[in-house]
């Protein structure tokens, strides 16, 4: 089915590896439909808890925009993110399911935008973003300039864009760019460990979490306290809250099933 990503399911985590290397996974038309085709099939999957989103080998996660390939389509920018990058990004930020960025090499222009758009970002500290759109001629897209104030401010987020310079790891974590930046050799021990705290966490309520986190910036206060009520009603009747609040009063650990 899918000819420019791997994608498979295993004891509940969805992994979706970008796999396009003779181009350092740059992002074609047909590479961002799979990646959107993928992560539906996950928000689709009841026995998916996680996903996590990387690059095959070790040198890229993604190098953004297939310049070569848009050229060649004969459709306007504006077509183009209409048509692939916008429903990409929306995919990501609207499955009610963490989305983990297994950031394993570099990722550029467009392809930082995509690890921003997850929930956690867990990084070789030899790896780097950068918001490489100016140097020809253009602004961030596919949702950057969105993330980037909400996560590093103003200021930090201009400076970043407007000089497409290199952020290695060790800078992003430290300025609130990524999760958590580490050896290249512990890359896959610390995402293995994050990735079985949330297969086994309350999947429901990381969900709604992350619903309502996404309004966080476009409502007031009053909006977000309605918001965090019909949501905690709807988790109040869960599994995992009877289950949790039982466990609690107990003084034992929870088994959450994610619904």
């Amino acid at each position: 089915m899918y000819q420019n990503i791997i994608f498979g399911v295993n004891d509940g985590v969805a992994t979706i590896t970008l796999n396009r290397p003779q181009v350092y996974h740059a992002l074609s038309p047909a590479l961002i439909c799979e990646i959107t085709l993928a992560v539906e099939e996950a928000a689709n999957d009841d026995s998916v808890r996680v996903v996590v989103l990387t690059g095959e080998g070790n040198k890229a996660f993604c190098s953004g925009a297939d310049l070569k390939d848009a050229a060649e389509s004969g459709k306007t920018a504006g077509e183009i993110l209409r048509e692939y990058y916008n429903p990409m990004i929306q995919a990501i930020r609207n499955i009610p399911k963490p989305v983990i960025c297994r950031l394993n090499g570099l990722a550029v222009g467009a392809g930082s935008s995509l690890a921003l758009a997850c929930d956690v970002v867990i990084s070789s500290e030899d790896a780097y973003l950068s918001l490489l759109f100016v140097q020809i001629g253009l602004m961030p897209d596919a949702g950057a300039t969105f993330f980037l104030p909400r996560l590093i401010g103003m200021a930090k987020a201009f400076e970043l864009s407007s000089t497409g310079r290199k952020v290695y790891a060790l800078e992003a974590a430290r300025i609130g760019l990524i999760s958590k930046a580490v050896p290249g050799i512990e890359l896959d021990r610390e995402v293995n460990q994050i990735v079985a705290y949330y297969r086994s966490a309350p999947t429901m309520a990381i969900g709604a979490m992350k619903r309502v986190f996404n309004q966080s910036f476009h409502l007031n206060l009053e909006e977000m306290q309605e918001l965090e009520l019909q949501n905690q009603e709807k988790l109040f009747q869960s599994h995992d809250a009877s289950e949790g609040i039982s466990a609690f009063l107990q003084k034992k650990a929870p088994d959450f099933q994610g619904k």
